[in-house]
């Protein structure tokens, strides 16, 4: 499993939101630098966004969810098409889960566990 894993729940349905495309970045020199990326589960939850090889290290990171394309399958309004979420890892040894609550008119997360 990853270092970092994420899920989104589409909290105005009550469902997971699938097929939501996610990059992972690191920022290196005031650049963003991907390291990962992939597509949420039927579940909502993408636990593989670091290959196998990668070695996290201290920083700061940013997920980008490209939340346009889920809103149009399900029908709603386009008000957000993407969410980012920037955070800072100050310790290798630990998971990291960053999940996204979704709905149209707004997001919110928060550190799971």
């Amino acid at each position: 499993m990853s270092g970092i894993t994420t899920h989104i729940l589409d909290t105005a349905r009550g469902t997971p939101a699938s097929n939501v495309a996610i990059t992972l970045s690191k920022l290196e020199k005031d650049q963003w630098q991907p390291i990962g990326s992939g597509n949420t589960n039927d579940d909502g939850r993408i636990t593989d966004l670091c290959k196998q090889q990668t070695v996290l290290s201290v920083g700061t990171y940013k997920m980008h969810f490209a939340t346009k394309q889920y809103f149009s399958a399900v029908g709603d309004a386009v008000f957000y098409p993407y969410a980012e979420i920037v955070f800072v890892i100050d310790n290798i040894d630990q998971h990291y889960h960053i999940p996204l609550l979704l709905s149209p008119f707004g997001y919110s997360t928060y550190r799971g566990s």
